[in-house]
């Protein structure tokens, strides 16, 4: 009988193990778990990243003098023209992992649904956007063979010259944008436009324009072909054609969250911008500005002390720390260094305000200097001030408080009319304000065009050889992982550090 039991005890655990067997596999499914994504939402997740991160304003927005930190530290940057690599590193970062993965997903499920080629067009239109941005920024980059990590197992890319990049881009916008058709499925999903075809197809020969001026100095003659090429598909005719991605509580303006957190008391407008907006009685000053009168630390900076009024506005020197900058404010007599104008993170410096991309303002500009140059027809004068007169009307879009009144733009052109004579200089730096808070088209048209004239930054530790920085270093993480090709680029294109030039910018 013990026998009995015990083999009987011996069983009862085994019989379960197989009772349990039956039906494992539905019970542990999750049936309520997606299975598959519609690659439109792949699609938006690479759009909302490709809204700038926080760190361009520690980079590209003050390589170009729009802002600028006393502070070292984390903030080491621009302000003493000295590189750091973890700061560097997060346009990088961010478009490779959250906007080109996605993006080249897309595409390859896009290319297996025969009905929605315009999906297909909307992601090799920011993918183009994207990689733009990249090898503008950092040169020589992972082009033909980024993304394919999971696909084609190549986790370590190749790195392409940017002379071959500016080819495929070239190709991809025209391909792309010409076969948008709205009689093609919409996708009314799209978080950028909402799936309007019409307003995808501006957007691309709107960048397809800029890729063209971008080449002005390098290749003269491609850059006309290509400008051509763009204003005879058809450009943004409004603002509300613009290219700006939204933001909210859950996705929020990079810059716009640095400057309302850790940073809120520690960036100031810069000197120059500020006061080339006050020497020209620029109305977009108001929108842009606030001052904390008075305030003597950041906790000091509240409502009661903040002023818009453009008289009272002043800009922060370049070439101080947190030390020299003290006899400046002496001399200015101001409170402290948070006495000093900063952009008002109510308005255009707010966690939700919208990232411009690309816009009508900067196409009438690009236009303006397209027609300068005998690219195009029609009035230079007119491109120049459609150009600045929608600049100022855009501001309205960020915040009903940064709106600028009609009568003050009519009076600006006025008292600040355009001259044949100083057309490039003038149409750039208005191309320089139209173009601020997004560093990276900043920087670029900074280095393309020569303009605004900005004195260099004299900060006596600076660690460039030049006068500005001329590129962002590549990554630590890719120095140490992808190596071999890293050396390969810096061996073709020059040194990995600020003063290294891009391929166009001559």
């Amino acid at each position: 009988m013990k026998s009995i039991l015990k083999r009987l005890v011996f069983l009862l655990p085994l019989w379960g193990l197989g009772g349990c067997d039956n039906g494992f596999d539905e019970l542990n499914v999750n049936k309520t778990a997606a299975t598959t994504v519609d690659p439109a939402f792949i699609l938006n997740n690479a759009l909302v990243n490709v809204s700038p991160p926080s760190g361009v304003v520690i980079y590209e927005v003050g390589i170009v003098q729009q802002m600028v930190s006393p502070n070292s530290g984390v903030l080491t940057g621009a302000n003493f023209n000295q590189d750091n690599r973890d700061n560097t590193q997060q346009t990088w970062q961010r478009y490779y992992r959250n906007v080109v993965r996605n993006t080249y997903d897309v595409i390859l499920k896009a290319k297996a649904l025969p009905s929605r080629t315009n999906l297909l067009s909307m992601a090799r239109i920011t993918q183009a956007y994207a990689f733009m941005v990249l090898t503008d920024t950092y040169g020589d980059i992972p082009y033909s063979q980024a993304a394919k990590g999971f696909t084609d197992q190549v986790v370590l890319p190749k790195y392409d010259t940017q002379q071959a990049i500016y080819t495929d881009i070239i190709k991809e916008l025209t391909e792309a944008t010409a076969v948008l058709d709205a009689t093609k499925t919409i996708e009314t999903a799209d978080v950028l436009y909402s799936g309007d075809v019409a307003k995808w197809k501006k957007f691309g020969y709107s960048i397809l324009l800029r890729v063209g001026m971008r080449l002005s100095k390098v290749d003269a003659a491609q850059a006309q072909s290509v400008v051509q090429k763009a204003i005879a598909g058809g450009l943004m005719t409004a603002n509300t054609d613009n290219a700006a991605i939204k933001h909210d509580a859950n996705y929020t303006n990079g810059p716009g969250q640095m400057l309302n957190s850790t940073e809120a008391a520690n960036f100031y407008i810069g000197a120059p911008f500020a006061d080339y907006l006050k020497k020209t009685n620029d109305p977009r000053l108001k929108s842009i500005a606030v001052r904390y009168v008075g305030a003597a630390s950041g906790p000091e900076q509240v409502a009661a002390k903040a002023t818009t009024d453009p008289a009272v506005q002043i800009g922060m020197p370049f070439g101080y720390d947190n030390s020299s900058i003290a006899n400046v404010v002496k001399t200015a007599g101001l409170k402290s260094f948070y006495d000093f104008s900063q952009v008002d993170r109510t308005r255009l410096a707010k966690n939700q305000a919208p990232m411009f991309l690309v816009t009508y303002s900067q196409t009438q500009l690009l236009l303006a200097e397209a027609a300068q140059r005998g690219w195009t027809t029609g009035s230079v004068e007119d491109f120049y001030n459609k150009g600045v007169r929608a600049h100022m009307e855009q501001l309205a879009t960020v915040d009903a408080n940064a709106a600028v009144p009609a009568a003050s733009i009519d009076s600006y052109l006025k008292e600040n009319p355009f001259v044949a004579a100083n057309a490039l200089e003038q149409i750039n730096t208005q191309y320089w304000i139209a173009s601020f808070m997004n560093g990276p088209e900043a920087f670029a048209n900074f280095r393309r065009s020569g303009f605004p004239k900005l004195t260099p930054n004299p900060f006596p530790g600076k660690g460039i050889k030049g006068d500005f920085i001329r590129r962002l270093t590549y990554p630590n993480s890719e120095i140490s992982v992808n190596s071999a090709n890293v050396k390969e680029a810096i061996a073709r294109q020059g040194a990995d550090d600020l003063d290294t030039k891009v391929w166009w910018d001559k």
